[in-house]
């Protein structure tokens, strides 16, 4: 693990909830390796916060920019922050 490891809280608006969005995201985190928790917004968005190597992250990011199949991202917005040590990736409610 090490020093590397980032922490980032990422938003994500558009058309993102009823389309298997969490689901897919925690499969993605879990397939990647990354930790954290997603979480549907009253205001309609998607709220993420993942922590992992920052290569891996990247890649989480990039998947993020889509989504799932039927998601229509129209702004998705990463902010570092600080570590919180996740043990697993969950969905929330």
């Amino acid at each position: 693990m090490g020093m590397s490891n980032k922490h980032f809280s990422i938003k994500i608006t558009g058309k993102v909830q009823g389309v298997f969005f969490r689901a897919s995201t925690k499969e993605k985190a879990d397939e990647l390796g990354v930790k954290g928790f997603v979480r549907n917004e009253p205001d309609g968005s998607v709220y993420v916060e993942v922590e992992g190597a920052e290569y891996i992250l990247d890649q989480f990011i990039d998947w993020c920019t889509h989504g799932p199949e039927r998601a229509r991202v129209e702004k998705m917005e990463p902010r570092p922050g600080e570590k919180k040590g996740f043990k697993d990736f969950e969905v929330r409610k």
